[in-house]
């Protein structure tokens, strides 16, 4: 069912309002520690979002968070993450250490900006799928799209027939920011 433009509108506004919670610690941190994070190789930025996906989905099924970190910035931290994995395909890990601020956050809003895009333009093909999606099931397709990114990593970026990294660090925004925005209409993790 494809849904009418304001429900479409709202859609973006939501995802724009998670997008700024994303970017506003991306700016916070990168104002503390610099962009530390270019001498990760791509696979350290995908075992990160791993580690932050397989957290969520263990707090999900055992019920339990011993450490009590919320899991609201574990999705954040996989946007984030992700976008900083865009970011290194784009520039290669070999180039320039540290970025200065406003290059950084141009960089991310670039990255984010195109990633949006895709979401938007297949929100409309899907109609708005997503809403009706247990945030455990896009739990388990970032999982799975981790999985899929390790694999063509092991493959040293060779693909027969898939879209390759890109693409999956894409959806993995995605799905994290949809999780956010069921998180915020009450839906638990």
């Amino acid at each position: 069912m494809i849904k009418n433009d304001t429900t479409v509108r709202d859609t973006q506004l939501e995802m724009e309002s998670e997008v700024k919670a994303c970017r506003s610690l991306f700016e916070k941190k990168t104002r503390d520690y610099g962009t530390s994070w270019r001498i990760l190789r791509l696979p350290s930025l995908t075992d990160q979002i791993y580690i932050k996906a397989n957290r969520i989905r263990s707090i999900q099924e055992s019920g339990q968070n011993r450490v009590g970190d919320n899991p609201r910035d574990e999705f954040v931290a996989m946007v984030n993450y992700a976008t900083m994995a865009l970011i290194q395909l784009e520039l290669g890990a070999d180039g320039e250490q540290e970025l200065p601020l406003e290059q950084a956050l141009a960089l991310y809003d670039k990255h984010v900006g195109r990633t949006l895009k895709l979401m938007l333009d297949k929100n409309h093909d899907y109609g708005e799928a997503w809403r009706q999606m247990r945030v455990s099931s896009m739990v388990d397709l970032i999982l799975m799209k981790l999985r899929r990114i390790k694999q063509i990593e092991d493959n040293d970026g060779r693909t027969i027939a898939s879209e390759g990294v890109e693409g999956g660090y894409m959806d993995i925004i995605n799905y994290s920011l949809f999780c956010l925005v069921r998180m915020t209409e009450g839906t638990d993790c």
